[in-house]
Formats: C-alpha cells, sequence, structure tokens
C-alpha cells in the first residue's frame, strides 16, 4: 500500500534539491501563432486576452526586475531560499529568438535558481531554441523543463476548441525536448466539454507510453467574452458536476505511470469576467475532495498502469 496516493510534485522538488523549491512566474510580451494568423485567428476558444498570465506581474516589468520582486516575496511569506524561474504567459519560444535569448539569459544570470522553466505550445518546439537551451543548461548546471500546452490527446476535442494543433506536434515536440535531456510538461484539461471518462483515461496513457516527467492538470474555466463563454451563455455544453471531475482524476491518476509527477490536481481562473470556474468553490477544496476521493476508494497513481510493453505477453512462457 503507497504511503501517499500520487507522485506530488513538492514532495520530489524536496527529494531532488533537498529543500523546497519555488517556482518564479515571468510575464514576457507576445501572442500566439493562433492568434495573430500564422496558424490561425482568435485563439483558443476558451483563451482570452492575458493567456496564462493572469497572477503574473505585468509585462512591460524587464525580466531581471520580476524575478526580483517575486524573490522578495517568496522569501518574506516562505522563507524561500532556492528557485525555479517560470516564464509562464503565452508562447515563450513564439517571439524572435535574439528576444528569447536574451531572456532565457537574465534569468539563468541568477546565483539561486535549481532551474528554468518554459510554457509553449507543440508546435512552437524547433531545434534552434531547444539546443541554446542545451547550451544554458551546461554552462550554468541548471535543470531545464518545458511545459506544452497539450489540453487533451483527443484531436477531435482539440478542433473544436480552435487548438491549431493536434496531437501529432505534441508527440513530436515531446520527442525533441526529450533528446536533449530536459524534462517534459504536459498540460491538460480533463473535463473540456467534447470529452468524456475515456478520453481522461486515454490522456494518462499516452503520457505514459511518451514518458513525460510532469503533468499539470486544470479544471476548465469559462472567461465572459471568450467564444467558448458565449457558447456557455447560449447553453451549448453543459460542463460535468464536481464529482465527475473527481472521479475523472482518480482514473487519469490510476492509469498514469507512477514515476510521472504531478505538479497540479486543479487550477484556478482570473479574478475578473469569470463565468464558471472550480464550481464555485476553492481550488483547494477541490483538491482536497480529490484526494480523500483516493482515500475513500482506496486507490493511488498508477494502479491500473498495466499496459505497456508487450501487455498481451505477460504470463506466457
Amino acid at each position: 500500500m503507497k504511503t501517499t496516493r500520487y507522485n506530488q510534485y513538492s514532495d520530489h522538488l524536496i527529494e531532488k534539491y533537498g529543500e523546497k523549491v519555488y517556482k518564479l512566474p515571468v510575464n514576457i510580451p507576445g501572442t500566439c501563432p493562433n492568434r495573430d494568423g500564422k496558424l490561425g485567428k482568435g485563439g483558443c476558444v476558451f483563451c482570452d486576452e492575458q493567456g496564462s498570465g493572469f497572477d503574473c506581474l505585468p509585462n512591460t516589468m524587464p525580466v531581471k526586475h520580476q524575478i526580483a520582486e517575486n524573490k522578495v516575496f517568496f522569501r518574506k511569506r516562505f522563507n524561500a531560499s532556492k528557485f525555479i524561474v517560470y516564464f509562464q504567459a503565452f508562447t515563450n519560444t513564439y517571439i524572435p529568438f535574439d528576444r528569447f535569448r536574451k531572456n532565457i539569459l537574465e534569468a539563468a544570470a541568477e546565483n539561486d535558481l535549481a532551474g528554468i522553466s518554459v510554457s509553449t505550445r507543440p508546435d512552437c518546439v524547433n531545434d534552434r531554441y531547444l539546443d541554446f537551451l542545451l547550451e544554458v543548461k551546461g554552462n550554468n548546471n541548471l535543470d531545464i523543463d518545458i511545459e506544452l500546452g497539450l489540453q487533451t490527446v483527443n484531436y477531435h476535442t482539440l478542433t473544436q476548441v480552435n487548438r491549431g494543433h493536434t496531437l501529432a506536434e505534441f508527440i513530436d515536440a515531446v520527442y525533441r525536448i526529450k533528446a536533449r535531456g530536459f524534462a517534459a510538461c504536459a498540460h491538460l484539461i480533463l473535463n473540456l466539454p467534447w470529452d468524456n471518462h475515456v478520453d481522461a483515461v486515454e490522456n494518462a496513457k499516452v503520457l505514459s507510453a511518451l514518458g513525460v516527467e510532469y503533468v499539470k492538470l486544470h479544471s476548465l474555466y469559462v472567461i465572459r467574452g471568450t467564444p467558448l463563454g458565449d457558447m456557455y451563455e447560449r447553453g451549448e455544453f453543459k460542463i460535468i458536476s464536481l464529482g465527475d471531475y473527481v472521479e475523472r482524476v482518480s482514473s487519469f491518476l490510476e492509469c498514469l505511470d507512477p514515476k510521472i509527477v504531478i505538479q497540479r490536481l486543479v487550477g484556478k481562473g482570473p479574478r475578473e469576467n469569470l463565468l464558471f470556474s472550480n464550481w464555485g468553490v476553492s481550488w483547494w477544496l477541490v483538491k482536497k475532495k480529490i484526494e480523500d476521493y483516493l482515500e475513500e476508494k482506496n486507490t493511488y497513481q498508477g494502479k491500473k498502469f498495466d499496459y505497456l510493453n508487450g501487455k498481451a505477453l505477460i504470463g506466457m512462457p
């Protein structure tokens, strides 16, 4: 029987670095190819103008100033001494290479970093940017992970949300990332309107087969003024219940490789213009409900991780 029900990120960081490590969010000006016309316009149906960086400092503030200000906060609140710089909002590898290089080098110059985390889209990962990050890793002795916004492995749903890429680009990006020794993190939304329980399980199986190192789960939030918000207000879809979400997360974890680290079980939406977020309860209460459910059902991450390496041959002489 496992003493913990899932492979928690906080525990992983302590085991890896010998102390608590805190992420410093950095917000740089940018867009994405699904907004500016390169691949599409309007962006994903759930995304607003702020992207994922609504909790970040203003992107007009220089990178080194954002890092410094966030360090003050985390040191004062948590007595933190080691950090990961997290380039969070929008698509951080979809900027001119020279600007990307400058931003990363500014972050790498900090003397109390454990690593750098770069959030991006699967279709915005190429060799030039990755090779540069490999140099940074070697020159500064930093761990680097690339966070990919996948959302779901269901390519039909990816089309429905106007994602602008399919599963193939994600697979290609993971191969490129892992070939250079970086960790890959997949960002998923387990309750998209066009997905079901089977899709939640298939997410776990695909990520396990690819050998990603980290997973970040996010429950769907709906923002007024987005295409998804308009659909929600017109009653064109219903969001599954909190109980159903908890069951999906449990089934996802059961089928997930137990080595994969869970960075987050649930997220939160921006403070303004929200039509729906976390069923009207605090994110930590959703997290607790998931953990309580795992206890109640006596289940855990990896319990059903038995489908790789020629499952049909297991037990044969």
